[in-house]
């Protein structure tokens, strides 16, 4: 960890801030994930078209090309299936309203959900297991036991969502040579 230093603007006083440095993804797909969080995010948050948003991304942090490509597949993939996402998820977090689910924590649900149930090349635990490595990252303090909570139910109902969110073409993430 590193301090940061803030100055507050309306007097002379010096603010120090702790700075919390996260340990690098262990690989190529984590990475990915987390790229996608990100453009996830500022999506949901200001608006952005999903192009946009990810030209910026990894134009200037993502040099590895299986990074670049799967955070391409993985946030068009989940921008493109929101609604039907969404849908379920409320099905199986009925007591929040989707829209009153924190931002990090709907797009986490909505990486998982997506990788477990459209793509179905990565195994359920390796999805749930990357989503509660993002809710550790990223989530607020109750965000691990929200999202394992909705996620374990999903995938006790794992074919009955893939029958819905099959109803539609959606896009697929191929199957690559890469870790999970």
């Amino acid at each position: 960890m590193s301090d940061f230093i803030d100055f507050d603007p309306e007097g002379d006083e010096v603010v120090n801030r702790e700075v919390i440095e996260h340990n690098p993804p262990s690989t190529d797909r984590s990475h990915a994930r987390r790229v996608t969080l990100q453009a996830l995010y500022e999506v949901d948050s200001v608006g952005h078209a999903i192009g946009r948003v990810l030209n910026n991304l990894l134009t200037h942090s993502v040099e590895n090309s299986r990074v670049k490509g799967y955070v391409t597949r993985l946030a068009k993939g989940v921008d493109s299936k929101q609604n039907d996402l969404d849908t379920v998820l409320q099905k199986y977090a009925p007591e929040w309203p989707i829209s009153q689910v924190a931002v990090i924590d709907r797009n986490i649900l909505r990486i998982a959900l997506y990788e477990m149930a459209v793509t179905t090349q990565i195994p359920i635990g390796v999805a749930i297991d990357e989503a509660m490595e993002l809710a550790k990252l990223y989530g607020a303090e109750n965000t691990l036991r929200f999202i394992n909570g909705v996620l374990g139910s999903i995938a006790d109902n794992l074919e009955e969502v893939r029958l819905f969110l099959a109803s539609e073409t959606a896009p697929t993430v191929e199957n690559e040579n890469t870790d999970e």
